[in-house]
């Protein structure tokens, strides 16, 4: 089977584009790259894809088009095989990307209606090692999303877009990777949504030096800092002027494919976080409140 390589964009619609913008270049630490079609293009000054951010203007708060990896354009031919094995409902075949990044790809709906384009040779970008103490992020970590059947979409994500298992919380909670990587996915019961958007930095000293920032920038902490026990990554989330939830994470685990074996931890108050020092802010949530995502089964603007 032909599998997605990584998690490598988030396309998001705000109401107040202005507020969104400044937040994930001067707040968050992301680097604008451009503007396109009244669309704004973020990129992490870790990573080597052209963007990991993408916003645009809308009424409604929507969660546009998760973007992912191919490592080439066979495996991009491959993977729409795949697609269209599955009777998913294509948005477009593959072909010339949309947008200044360039690539090649194709687009379509997974079974709760989400669009999802998976793309290969887009333009690569300069980046560089961090300094010590910018405690900005390094690049995309991983996303969580809601669902009516967790269950099914996690055998859909394995089936059709090549993902593997890395670990369940209980019977609610399943970790899937693309790469090394413990989790690029992460999937929970609820109603068809995007959970939360984690970008990794390079140490929980960093992640610290985050919060800090985003204290003093009067951005308030939702949860953490903590550590979970599945992939044993630490964690501080925040949500943006819009109502995304946004994580600082570091040290999540790396999987060695040959020997690593899935396991199911059985649900506890430790298990979300380890130290439990996520828990000592009271009434403060993890997440954003959860309600159907306004951008289901709509092609990407």
């Amino acid at each position: 089977m032909t599998a997605v390589t990584d998690l490598q964009y988030v396309a998001l619609a705000v109401p107040d584009l202005a507020a969104e913008r400044q937040f994930f270049g001067e707040t968050w630490g992301l680097t604008e790259v451009g503007e396109m079609d009244g669309k704004v293009y973020f990129a992490a000054e870790g990573s080597p894809y052209p963007f990991v951010i993408r916003l645009r203007q809308d009424d409604e708060r929507k969660t546009d088009l998760i973007g992912f990896s191919a490592a080439s354009r066979a495996d991009v031919d491959a993977l729409y095989a795949q697609v269209q094995a599955a009777e998913c409902k294509i948005i477009s075949p593959p072909g010339a990307a949309e947008g200044p990044a360039g690539g090649y790809a194709f687009r379509f709906f997974d079974p709760d209606g989400r669009a999802i384009e998976v793309i290969c040779d887009s333009n690569q970008r300069t980046h560089r090692a961090l300094a010590k103490g910018e405690a900005i992020p390094i690049g995309l970590s991983h996303i969580v999303l809601h669902t009516p059947d967790h269950k099914k979409l996690a055998q859909f994500y394995q089936d059709v877009l090549g993902f593997r298992l890395s670990d369940w919380i209980g019977e609610f909670m399943v970790f899937l990777r693309c790469n090394p990587v413990h989790h690029r996915l992460a999937i929970l019961p609820g109603p068809p949504a995007l959970n939360h958007v984690a970008f990794d930095v390079s140490s929980v000293d960093e992640l610290m030096r985050g919060l800090a920032r985003m204290t003093e920038k009067g951005v308030k902490l939702s949860w953490g800092p903590g550590r979970h026990t599945a992939g044993n990554n630490t964690f501080t989330y925040y949500l943006t002027p819009n109502g995304n939830a946004v994580e600082y994470t570091s040290d999540l685990e790396e999987v060695e494919e040959a020997t690593w074996q899935p396991t199911t931890y059985a649900f506890s108050p430790t298990i979300t976080d380890q130290w439990g020092t996520g828990r000592i802010i009271t009434g403060n949530v993890p997440h954003a409140e959860m309600t159907p995502d306004k951008g289901l089964w709509q092609v990407p603007a």
